[in-house]
């Protein structure tokens, strides 16, 4: 490899890094205060119950929550190859049959999340017009599930960024911070 191709794959490096970075950043944080959030709502309407009477708005404000946990993760999932796949299978076939299987896949699910993440976009245009609300917060119903399409986005981004590292590294990646290997677990 000559110098200039060995500058020209750290430049792609760095930016493959600083992308997963930021990614990785921006899905933890969603996961974190929405796990946290939604347990610190839960057991306030579980001691209001116990003393007083049920939060009226908690069980909405809980499936909203569960709503940006599911789909502000749904990046983080693929990015830790939490997502299904045929294990068996794929682990019995050579390395190079691997790497063709997971760029097919990275591709079609990749394209499928973008896909995803722009009908989910229209779907939200659409509730925008309709101007409904939730029953019990009174709030847009859009706003809701707003995070549906990032979540869509930000899965595709990671299905890329496999493909990228799978390019970048010789060994056969899961995603873009699991490499394929057995694992106990």
């Amino acid at each position: 490899m000559s110098a200039l191709a060995r500058q020209h794959h750290r430049r792609i490096s760095m930016i493959f890094e600083k992308i997963n970075n930021v990614t990785r950043t921006i899905e933890e944080t969603i996961l974190v205060f929405g796990i946290a959030f939604m347990a610190v709502i839960m057991i306030v309407n579980v001691i209001a119950r116990s003393f007083f009477e049920s939060i009226y708005f908690i069980e909405e404000l809980t499936q909203i929550t569960v709503i940006f946990v599911t789909f502000g993760g749904l990046g983080y999932g693929v990015r830790k190859a939490r997502h299904i796949r045929m294990g068996a299978i794929f682990d019995a076939m050579n390395p190079k049959v691997q790497t063709i299987l997971i760029w097919i896949i990275c591709i079609i699910s990749g394209v499928l999340m973008l896909f995803l993440s722009f009908k989910s976009i229209t779907y939200i245009q659409r509730l925008v017009k309709f101007k409904e609300m939730t029953p019990a917060l009174h709030i847009p119903y859009w706003i809701t599930i707003v995070i549906v399409p990032f979540g869509f986005f930000m899965a595709g981004i990671q299905y890329f960024l496999t493909i990228v590292q799978n390019i970048l590294r010789r060994d056969v990646w899961l995603s873009s911070e699991q490499r394929s290997e057995y694992e106990d677990e």
